[in-house]
């Protein structure tokens, strides 16, 4: 795999030093790297004589591959190579899409938390803010009767509104609220796009359309990410604008370096001196970046963890680009020149952002402590305005409900398994289908008995991989500070992390869908690595075969996965199956 710097740097010395670059190996990356290493921190000296003036290479060029990478000034040197960058991620999105929307409506009735989510946000579609449904309600809404709606009565809800103005968006868009299909078609659509989007975003990473596509491919059949995409939960949502964050901002680093080498090669052509370096100019993509975590915050409170490591893996990114421009204080540089701005630009941008989300609760006057002010008018923040007072006080108990919820559920998973997926959540399966006896079972599903199920498990090879691949990235960034392990390990700690400390909280293994994308991402990492770059004009023959042997062993796990998504499909997707056919799927016995 193609990296962030100069190919000579960093690579093993002595007894370790590798002859070759074979497959089976893994081939150590350089990249980003902090102070204390032995690369070189200024550019090269120039030459004192015309003849070797000759031989240099000018500044701009050198930088850019310095900076950059050679695989990724190549990755879309040809129209053939930019056609084939979107067609094969297109082709992945496609067999997602399909996996997502076939039958979306099944089943027609409302599934584990779509109860609170679906309801709410048709509330909010008609009214602008959650409303009660009065008792037993379920029913008649899956009837297609909402008469039970009483906009008087505001419903007291512990998550911002965000995503459920999406589930209310495909309300909206996708039939109404007698179709099932429509209350989950904007979740479908989140996790149809997903797939397109961790597609280029590995191949940029990676400079692979091949890596790039399978990301995409192992995306379209983890379970996590298909269930998510056929119920009308928050996560999928969360997950959404945390991953087009991460690729506005790996858009961001790769222009910030092409403008870093072409105005640090100005200043060095001027004969001027580099001092903090160039200054970068204005970084839309950042700014969307802010725009989009502000938006995962909106959705569920946990997109905070996603703004905080990637706002420090943002300003990391940039320190280390000073340094390999030849920045001396490239660490001050990069504190007064970089980190302060991508400060002011993404943290209040995403605060505001997510004030924005509330714009139903504010632009209306019946929703839940909308009058908190009004009716307690000594107390709370008394500089705000009567408005965010209200929000305010409405905020802190939302915090104390969740860090207060114990409430035992059978479901109930501690993090430390949600990587190994050993107690997934079970969403549906009704007793009216697992009860049919006779010739009932016979017309359901062509046996005795019958299964319908929609259990959240992730795709076992991907996880179960995945969790050997963070341990080789995690030793790849201590070992040879890839850029690229830090990366796909970023997702892991700010989805994943957190939740520890939150262990004793009533929390579930589906959670572990906002950081699905990630786990994916350091799985390819790793399957990258042992692919390993392509073999010189100086590799033998040896080496070609090797690296062959190791290329059809990547292939037959990537059919493995592919296949295993096909086995689980049933269990995920709520076909009626015989019982058989059900507990045949049910590896562990902690998934029942």
């Amino acid at each position: 795999m193609p990296t962030d710097g100069d190919d000579t740097e960093r690579q093993p010395t002595g007894h370790s030093a590798p002859h070759h670059t074979g497959a089976g190996t893994l081939p150590p990356p350089t990249g980003d790297r902090p102070a204390g290493e032995d690369a070189p921190s200024t550019p090269a000296p120039e030459p004192t004589s015309p003849a070797a003036a000759q031989d240099v290479e000018p500044h701009e060029p050198r930088l850019l591959r310095r900076l950059l990478g050679a695989g990724a000034l190549a990755l879309d040197a040809t129209p053939r190579a930019r056609l084939h960058g979107w067609l094969w991620p297109l082709a992945v999105t496609a067999l997602a899409g399909f996996l997502r929307l076939w039958d979306l409506g099944r089943p027609h009735r409302l599934v584990f938390d779509e109860t609170y989510y679906v309801k709410q946000a048709y509330s909010m579609l008609m009214h602008g803010y959650e409303a009660e449904w009065g008792q037993e309600p379920n029913p008649r809404f899956e009837a297609g009767d909402v008469s039970m709606l009483d906009p008087s009565k505001p419903e007291y809800v512990v998550h911002p509104p965000l995503g459920k103005w999406m589930i209310a968006l495909g309300i909206r868009l996708g039939g109404g609220v007698e179709s099932s299909a429509a209350w989950r078609l904007a979740a479908a659509v989140c996790g149809t796009l997903a797939v397109l989007m961790i597609a280029r975003i590995a191949r940029r990473m990676f400079a692979s359309t091949a890596l790039g596509t399978t990301a995409g491919l192992f995306l379209a059949v983890d379970g996590q990410a298909i269930v998510h995409s056929r119920i009308s939960l928050l996560d999928p949502f969360l997950m959404f604008f945390a991953l087009a964050a991460f690729g506005c901002l790996l858009l961001d680093r790769e222009q910030a370096r092409r403008r870093l080498a072409v105005r640090t090669a100005a200043l060095l052509d001027a004969g001027g001196p580099l001092g903090w370096g160039p200054g970068l100019g204005f970084r839309w993509w950042r700014l969307a970046a802010g725009v989009l975590l502000g938006m995962a915050i909106g959705t569920k409170w946990s997109g905070m963890y996603f703004l905080a490591v990637f706002g420090v893996m943002t300003v990391v990114w940039d320190a280390t680009a000073r340094r390999r421009a030849g920045v001396r204080p490239w660490a001050v540089a990069a504190l007064v020149k970089d980190a302060v701005v991508a400060f002011l630009v993404m943290v209040p941008t995403a605060a505001l952002t997510y004030l924005a989300s509330w714009s139903g609760w504010f632009a209306t006057q019946g929703g839940w402590d909308r009058q908190w002010a009004a009716n307690n008018p000594g107390q709370g923040v008394q500089w705000l305005p009567p408005a965010l007072r209200s929000l305010w006080s409405y905020h802190q108990g939302m915090w104390s409900f969740h860090n207060g919820l114990e409430t035992p559920h059978g479901y109930a998973a501690g993090p430390l398994g949600w990587i190994v997926q050993w107690r997934p959540t079970s969403f549906h399966y009704p007793p009216e289908v697992s009860g049919l006896t006779g010739e009932a079972a016979q017309t359901a599903c062509g046996a005795d008995s019958c299964s319908q199920a929609i259990l959240a498990v992730g795709n076992p090879l991907i996880w179960w991989a995945g969790t050997a691949a963070i341990l080789v990235a995690l030793f790849w960034l201590v070992r040879y500070r890839d850029w690229r392990a830090g990366a796909v390990l970023s997702g892991l700690l700010a989805g994943w992390a957190p939740w520890f400390l939150y262990a004793h909280r009533t929390i579930f293994t589906f959670y572990s869908v906002a950081f699905v994308p990630w786990v994916v991402l350091t799985l390819v990492y790793v399957l990258g690595l042992l692919v390993g770059p392509a073999i010189g004009d100086d590799g033998t023959e040896r080496d070609r075969r090797a690296r062959r042997w190791t290329i059809a062993v990547v292939g037959v796990f990537v059919a493995a996965v592919v296949g295993l998504g096909f086995f689980f499909y049933p269990v995920w997707a709520a076909f009626v199956i015989p019982w058989q056919q059900w507990h045949i799927r049910m590896w562990l016995p902690t998934w029942i």
